[in-house]
Parts: C-alpha cells; sequence; structure tokens
C-alpha cells in the first residue's frame, strides 16, 4: 500500500470514528459509568440519603441468607424458563404457517404482532380484569361449563402460572415476527434440492430449516433470557410479588429494596448478582449456539 493510500484509509477511519463516537459516549455515560457505580454501591450500605459507608461483601452475605431473595430468584427462574421456551415454540410455528399459504394475510400477522407492541402497563389491567374472581372473563366461562371459579391472582399456586401464560401470550408475535424474518432469508434452492432427493416436510425442517435458522433462534434466546430476567412491570401491577412472595422476582426485590426500604447498597448487590446470572447464561448460549469450526 502506497503512503498515499494509507493517508486516504487513515482519514476514512477518522470519519467512521467521528461518526460512532455519539454511540460510545452515550453508552459511557448511560451504561457503563451506571454499571460501575452499581457494583460499587454494592459494597456499601449506601441508603439514598447521608450513609454510604464501605461494608465489604457484607450486603452480598447477607443476600444468601434472605430467604425472600432466594425465592425471588427462583421465581425468575421458573417464569423464564416456562415463558422463553414456549414463546420460542409457538413463536416458531406461526411463523412456519405464516411463511406458508395456511396465514398469509397481513392482519393475521398484524393481530398475532400487535400485543408486543401494548405497553405491558395496558396488558396487565387488561389480564387483571381476565381474571378477576368475580367478572373476569375466565370466571365467566368456568361458570358456563359448571366448574368452580377461582381467584387466580390471589391463589399461591396459580398467581406465577397466569404472569407465564399472560408473558407468553405477549411474547409469541414479536418471535413470529423475527423468525418469519429468518425464513424469508433462507434460499429457496435448498428445499427445491432437498424435494428432489424425496425429503419429507419433517425430515428438511429438522435438516434444513432449523440449523439455517440458528442465528435467528440465538438471537431470541439471548433478547429474551435478558427480557425475562428482568420481568418487573407485570410483577409490579398484577400481583406486587404476592401471594405469600410467589410471584416476587429479583428485578422486583431490587425495586423494593431500593426505592421502598431505600437500601441502595443492598439492592444494588442484587443488581450485580443478577448482571453475573445473565452474562454467565449468554457465554453459555453463545457457546451452545455456535457453528463448530469457528
Amino acid at each position: 500500500m502506497t503512503h498515499k493510500h494509507k493517508t486516504k484509509s487513515i482519514g476514512y477511519d477518522k470519519v467512521a470514528y467521528f461518526f460512532i463516537l455519539p454511540f460510545f459516549l452515550i453508552f459511557t455515560y448511560f451504561y457503563f459509568i451506571p454499571t460501575f457505580k452499581v457494583i460499587m454501591d454494592s459494597f456499601t450500605n449506601y441508603d439514598m440519603f447521608t450513609t454510604r459507608d464501605f461494608i465489604g461483601l457484607k450486603n452480598y452475605i447477607e443476600l444468601f441468607k434472605d430467604d425472600i431473595f432466594i425465592k425471588s430468584m427462583g421465581n425468575t427462574f421458573i417464569y423464564t424458563i416456562f415463558t422463553l421456551f414456549p414463546t420460542l415454540i409457538i413463536g416458531l410455528l406461526i411463523a412456519l404457517l405464516a411463511n406458508s399459504t395456511i396465514i398469509k394475510t397481513k392482519i393475521c400477522r398484524t393481530l398475532i404482532f400487535m400485543p408486543h407492541v401494548v405497553s405491558m402497563v395496558a396488558v396487565s389491567m387488561i389480564w387483571i380484569f381476565l381474571y378477576d374472581p368475580t367478572n373476569g372473563v375466565f370466571n365467566q366461562i368456568l361458570k358456563a361449563l359448571g366448574l368452580p371459579t377461582f381467584d387466580f391472582l390471589m391463589d399461591p399456586n396459580m398467581a406465577l402460572p397466569c404472569l407465564i401464560v399472560m408473558g407468553i401470550w405477549k411474547g409469541v408475535g414479536y418471535n413470529m415476527i423475527i423468525f418469519l424474518s429468518g425464513l424469508k432469508s433462507i434460499p429457496e434452492h435448498y428445499y427445491e434440492a432437498a424435494k428432489l432427493d424425496g425429503s419429507s416436510s419433517i425430515n428438511t425442517f429438522f435438516k434444513i430449516t432449523l440449523p439455517l435458522l440458528s442465528p435467528t433462534t440465538s438471537f431470541l434466546l439471548i433478547t429474551g433470557l435478558i427480557g425475562s430476567f428482568n420481568v418487573f412491570d407485570q410483577v409490579n401491577v398484577m400481583t406486587n410479588g404476592g401471594p405469600l412472595y410467589r410471584t416476587t422476582t429479583i428485578v422486583h426485590q431490587i425495586y423494593t429494596a431500593g426505592f421502598s426500604e431505600y437500601k441502595l447498597g443492598y439492592a444494588s448487590a442484587m443488581s450485580v448478582i443478577l448482571l453475573i446470572i445473565i452474562v454467565i447464561i449468554t457465554v453459555i448460549n453463545f457457546k451452545l449456539t455456535q457453528p463448530k469450526g469457528e
């Protein structure tokens, strides 16, 4: 490369760095610095007002002795597992139907996707009405069938499953759209070759469609995991963590400790634990979904 070409390349690099500089400034100010501050606060007894003494690992030691926090971790894992995988599976099935001649109309796709764009607070209020013990739609159906009714959100055994059902309903549309875009990107000649070889539809799905959708699936897994572990709005609106802490989650406990009990240091330690969990699961997911040979 000549000196002239090198100088020109350096000039292009400077222009490129100039255009991406705003992103890095925003990321540093709104993400990196607050994350670093939370990590530092997790080693203090910060109370949002005047107290901010260094106490070492005391917050972390207390966390793993806190039965409510341990329960919130269990609830979060249960919510994540039983929301994420059904949402992925149902979203993929609907995307396959939408990619065929069964659900071709834009109206059907729009109706399926619509719950995703509605705010979680609005969705939560709708589902509170659906679960209402007196006039709720579900209980009205049970009455019509001659079956006993339930106070869904106040039943310790049913409250978390009710939140999971709502989470699946809200997330399926988004997964459908992303999977549909992934299906559209698969070259048609793969399917033509499989058809000429006499491959069955099931074999084609597992040998061609599913492997080629692995980047899409990996993306949805990571974003779904992060979203599920950060579940808060519906818990706060619909159950406030009850009954008997059966629906409280890690983020709900962070909010309660930080903004109800003013234990910001303790809440920061919970946030760090949540960050570590998400990072570990994300790394494992990358390792499992990375194509062989890379």
